[in-house]
Order: C-alpha cells, then structure tokens, then sequence
C-alpha cells in the first residue's frame, strides 16, 4: 500500500527581509506530498480545501501523482490562510494572521480503501485529529507524527496519546525541551522516548538535525547555502523527504533512517531557496542525488 499523509492545505502570505508572497500554496501536508513525490508512490492525501482553492495548485498534486481521493472540497468554504513575517534572522517569524477557515470543523475520514495503508504520516494538527486517523487505520506498519509548540502547551493529554501509537517523533529543538520540560536536547530525548516512539528527530534548523534511536545518536549537518529565501515548509518538507524515501527502501533499521535524515535534510535545502513549494515543484531524482552526496561529503573525514 501506499504512504498516506494527513495535514493541512493552505494559502499563505509570506514577508521575509528578501521579498514577500500573497495567497502561495502552503500548508504541512502540501509539502510533506511534494517532497515524498521524488521518493515513493502512490502517495495519498487526506486533507480540506474551500471552493476557492486554485485549480493550478490541484494541478500541481496532479503532476506530482498525489492521490486526491480523500481530499475533502467544502462547497462556498475559504480554504485555510496563514501569514507570517520573519526577521532578518530567519529562525525567528511573527504570526501575521491565522484564518482556519474549513480547516476549523476538519474531520479527516480514510477511505476504506486506504485503511490498510502501511505508512502513515499524520502533519502538524490537532493531536485529537490525528488520534482519529490512527482509529480508522488497519495495523499500520510505521506511523511517523509531527507536532508544535502549540499543541504540547494546549492538548498535551491528547499528544501523549499520541505519541504512545507512533514510530517516530519529528520536532524541533525549542519544542523538545518544552515536551521534556527540559533544557539539555540530549537529556529531554531520553525523557520523550520513554512516552513512546522508538525514534526521535530534533530539527536544529541551520544547524542539521539529530536522530536519537537504539540507544544511538546520529548527528546529521545542515547544507550550507548561500541563499534562504523562505523557511516556511522546511520542516514538512524535510519530514516528507525522511517518510518517502523509508516507503522507497522498506527498510527500517537505524542505517536506514540515518539516510532517510539526510534525504529529508535534502529536500528542506531545496525548500527554502525559493518561496512557497517553488524550490521542490521541479526536481529531478538525479539533482536531489547529487545534493545527498554533497551532504555526505560534508560530514565525511579520513581516519588516521
């Protein structure tokens, strides 16, 4: 079976120090689709747009073979929008506005076709939306889950339910220790593996990522670039690029998720040189290769 993903679509208005975008396609499941396109198919999305979501955007998961069956359209309903602004330090943004929209009354229903879908990737929602998708699922073999700031501060009884049903824990440095309610990264991921994933990815942003796992670490760099336009969707991205390349290899030993990292870290550096899903609309499999290998030449030194 294929990778199903459930998160949200969106229309997002973005200023960065650089220039700026109104009304781009956005949104963590339209990311997370994009990315995983290069890697594995069929790829299946579960998600909600309003009437007035472009038709080029439908044309867009069309071309990328994104399986639209369990996209919900709410007839006369605005699809979600999202603004944000960043600083000159791009690690740090401002909420403009957040219009949920028909994301608000979202009830993510599965196809009874997809029930039996082997990997399941659940974006960043609502812990209760994505406790939902999994009582709908069939034994799935490896559910991947991401989450935010937010929902640890507000439905914190709801994520760790969660997190009890999930193989791996994808999150960022900030949202780690606020989970752990701990300062240390290393001492908050021993903390959040014993709620329950048997992985867990800290996103450090410019400074790579971790992956903590059969009491192993492995430390992945971030690509050096010369050039950020829009961090927005990094993350998806990255997280999109891990999953599809692991329903590729069907392989889940820790080898293989430590590649998977570097695919994922591939495709966030692709996302931000451009605005919206622009710098991973039109990839190729060879230059995404090519920038894999350039990450391992990074990272790789010769033993005396």
């Amino acid at each position: 079976m294929g990778l199903l993903v459930v998160g949200s679509i969106a229309l997002d208005s973005v200023v960065t120090p650089f220039d700026k975008v109104e009304n781009a396609l956005g949104g963590s499941s339209t990311y997370i689709t994009i990315s995983a396109s290069y890697f594995s198919a069929p790829i299946h999305l579960i998600g909600v747009i309003g009437s007035d979501f472009p038709e080029e955007h439908i044309k867009l998961f069309e071309k990328h073979e994104i399986d639209l069956g369990g996209l919900q359209i709410v007839q006369g309903g605005s699809t979600f929008r999202w603004g944000g602004k960043y600083h000159y330090d791009l690690n740090m943004r401002d909420t403009l506005f957040t219009q949920l929209n028909v994301f608000e009354n979202f009830n993510p229903v599965i196809p009874e076709n997809l029930r039996n879908s082997s990997f399941v990737l659940l974006g960043n929602i609502d812990p209760a939306l994505q406790l939902k998708v999994l009582d709908q699922m069939k034994n799935p073999k490896f559910v991947v889950c991401d989450t935010m700031n937010l929902w640890i501060e507000t439905k914190k009884t709801d994520l760790l339910k969660v997190l009890g049903r999930v193989d791996v824990l994808v999150i960022n440095d900030s949202e780690a220790r606020l989970l752990a309610n701990e300062p240390n990264l290393i001492k908050s991921a021993n903390s959040i593996m014993k709620l329950g994933p048997k992985y867990l990815i800290i996103k450090k942003g410019e400074h790579g990522a971790l992956l903590f796992g059969n009491d192993t670490i492995f430390s992945a760099p971030a690509y050096p670039l010369q050039d950020i336009f829009d961090p927005t969707g990094a993350g998806d991205s990255f997280v999109g690029g891990f999953t599809g390349y692991l329903h590729k290899s069907r392989e889940l030993d820790f080898e293989s998720l430590k590649r998977a990292v570097i695919y994922g870290s591939t495709m966030a550096s692709f996302c931000v040189e451009k605005f919206s899903t622009g710098g991973i609309e039109d990839l190729t499999w060879l230059k995404i290769h090519d920038r894999f290998i350039e990450f391992h030449e990074l990272s790789r030194f010769a033993d005396e």
